[in-house]
């Protein structure tokens, strides 16, 4: 459970601040606590806490929610459009849309920490490197991506990374000692695994760039290719069977989980010298 906080951000700083802003200001109106205001929208204290200080973006059914148990008339629900547009870029929203539906993810990053295992320091670092115009609100949304993992029946997640990521100290020592310490952390669940390809692998596919594969219950798998502008998505069988395959490849350089975690272990104490 998270603990009441106060300290918001400036509603005027971006919409995702506003919602949250909204929400403080009509659950307070209402003289409801978090909790009770979580009980109402069907949802826990935890996310409207994030909500509020523009943490995590709202989702579309909980800003009906809200609106249903504060009697707003439609106002969150108006107010998530905006909110949604300035989170994700447009071309990225697709993706996030069916990240959530996806039933086992393949992952390959061959230069950072994939983002759904990013802390939010070392997201924040990553993500001012291209100097956005609200870092908070791209922050936030990438934080707000990792909820699959909190679902009943989270997705099944395999992550390939390379041992450079571990190597580059983003956002500094002690943020970076916080990142690896999430790695053992996330390797730890069931349905998530993650591999490490050494310096001294052999060339492998990854070699051309990051990618993920996507994969439903029902309906055609999903393949997503890192570009420098935006990323590219595409169900054409032929390519998400030779990107499987290449996964396969890389898979078959890199350490095992346990050889993995014994290397994330070697790189947290060099921090901590």
């Amino acid at each position: 459970m998270t603990t009441e906080d106060d300290s918001l951000p400036d509603p005027t700083s971006s919409m995702l601040a506003f919602f949250g802003s909204e929400l403080n200001r009509i659950r307070r109106k209402a003289g409801k606590s978090q909790t009770q205001a979580a009980e109402m929208a069907h949802t826990t204290q935890a996310m409207i806490s994030y909500v509020e200080r523009a943490k995590r973006v709202p989702s579309e059914p909980l800003a009906h929610d809200l609106d249903s148990a504060f009697g707003t008339d439609g106002h969150f629900g108006r107010l998530h459009p905006l909110v949604i547009k300035f989170a994700y870029p447009s071309w990225f929203l697709p993706y996030v849309e069916m990240e959530r539906e996806a039933v086992r993810l393949d992952i390959f990053n061959n230069q950072l920490i994939p983002g759904l295992l990013q802390t939010e320091e070392y997201a924040r670092a990553v993500l001012a490197g291209g100097r956005p115009d609200s870092l908070e609100d791209l922050v936030a949304a990438r934080m707000t991506r990792q909820d699959i993992f909190e679902k009943a029946t989270p997705p099944h997640a395999w992550f390939v990374l390379d041992e450079y990521a571990l190597a580059r100290p983003y956002p500094g020592p002690a943020a970076m000692r916080e990142q690896l310490q999430h790695l053992l952390t996330a390797g730890e669940r069931p349905r998530t695994v993650i591999q490490v390809i050494p310096r001294d692998a052999p060339p492998h596919p990854g070699l051309d760039g990051s990618f993920d594969i996507l994969s439903f219950e029902t309906g055609a798998n999903i393949l997503h290719v890192d570009g420098v502008c935006q990323g590219h998505m595409t169900a054409d069988p032929v390519q998400v069977l030779a990107a499987s395959r290449s996964y396969d490849l890389i898979r078959a350089v890199a350490l095992s989980p346990r050889e993995s975690a014994d290397m994330i272990r070697t790189y947290l104490k060099e921090l901590a010298k």
